[in-house]
């Protein structure tokens, strides 16, 4: 073969015609999902959104936002294995509230008022209506905070996610004028609000589905303690607590907030107090719901156990001055919360003391 001849089967080879999209891996999916969720986003700008989808960065303007002296703070999380109830059942229509809720939620305990979401979802094959849905309920989180969805990535990951398999995590960032941030001025006596959760919200889902496996009931089985499928109600979102929490904030009296998420009342609320406090609550100041009382039966699980482990039907705990109490509850009350007074501050750096029973 002459010198010509192997040149030409050398180039020959080297145009195998192989593309990206047959490595799993389709642009054109990920434009078309762009433009699609581009109505979605753009129903959360507000005071301070610069820019739209698409760009190699997103811009915010805080001064546009209204703050001189700001302060930023920033929280990010996931969905954790709730994230599995979901893919089995196809149900991903509100999954997208879960993530920007346990963001969100986070940020108003430090005082800060949410401005602008990202999110990272990631998937080993794209699927376009099943994507959207889920970033449609990111927005539909955000539009609820007063927070802008201004930006993400979408990664598609042959390989490393099987079938219809998805991660998501997200990202929030708020503001505060400086000097206000929380918790602030907690004094023994403080009183402790309790507002209601609806449902598991997005933490303990590894004990949830083991303790749903141990019942033998599936996803579309009827569920035990709720209206609809067993699926339907274990997917309920996680409230929303933004908007309420800030009025309380703002109508002053608030002296910390904690979100009672992985860790329950007992580990969540002492973050918020000084060492050499603590608290103590009365577990008969509210009624522990049907599902956590189902999950506490079919895995025989003690009562200190759900409290470490689930909110309990307590999702935010406000930490408020004795003066204010009563103001802050119609306040909130107004705004559509379930409100419980819980007990109060003590001396001594003791953590979380119980009186009552839940069980």
């Amino acid at each position: 073969m002459s010198d010509a001849e192997q040149a030409a089967d050398r180039a020959k080879g080297a145009k195998n015609g192989i593309t990206y999209a047959d490595a799993g891996v389709d642009i054109d999916a990920g434009n078309a999902l762009v433009e699609r969720i581009k109505p979605a986003a753009k129903r959360t700008t507000r005071a301070g959104s610069m820019s739209g989808l698409g760009g190699f960065g997103a811009l915010f303007d805080l001064k546009g936002a209204g703050y001189s002296d700001p302060i930023l703070v920033a929280a990010t999380d996931g969905v954790g294995t709730k994230l599995r109830i979901a893919i089995d059942t196809g149900n991903v229509d509100s999954i997208g509230i879960d993530l920007v809720a346990m963001c969100v939620n986070d940020l108003v305990c430090q005082g800060a008022e949410p401005l602008f979401f990202l999110d990272y979802f990631a998937t080993g094959k794209l699927e376009l209506d099943s994507a959207a849905r889920i970033i449609e309920g990111i927005a539909d989180g955000c539009a609820r905070s007063g927070c802008a969805l201004i930006g993400g990535e979408t990664a598609e990951m042959p390989g490393m996610y099987h079938g219809g398999d998805f991660d998501l995590a997200g990202f929030a960032v708020g503001a505060m004028e400086r000097g206000q941030d929380l918790p602030a001025g907690v004094a023994a006596g403080d009183v402790l609000l309790g507002l209601a959760s609806d449902g598991v919200h997005s933490n303990g889902y590894s004990l949830v589905r083991k303790l749903v496996e141990v019942s033998g009931l599936g996803w579309a089985d009827a569920c035990p303690f709720g209206t609809g499928t067993m699926g339907e109600v274990l997917l309920t979102p996680t409230r929303l607590y933004v908007r309420q929490v800030l009025s309380a904030i703002r109508a002053g009296g608030v002296h910390a907030l904690a979100h009672i998420t992985g860790g329950g009342l007992t580990e969540n609320l002492p973050r918020v107090l000084p060492d050499d406090l603590g608290a103590r609550i009365d577990l008969d100041a509210w009624d522990l719901p049907p599902v956590f009382r189902w999950l506490a039966q079919t895995g025989g699980m003690a009562q200190a156990e759900i409290l470490k482990t689930f909110n309990c039907g307590i999702g935010m705990i406000l930490v408020v001055a004795p003066d204010r109490a009563d103001a802050l509850t119609a306040l909130l009350r107004e705004a559509g919360e379930a409100v419980y007074p819980l007990g109060h501050v003590t001396t001594g750096g003791a953590g979380v003391s119980y009186t009552g029973a839940l069980l």
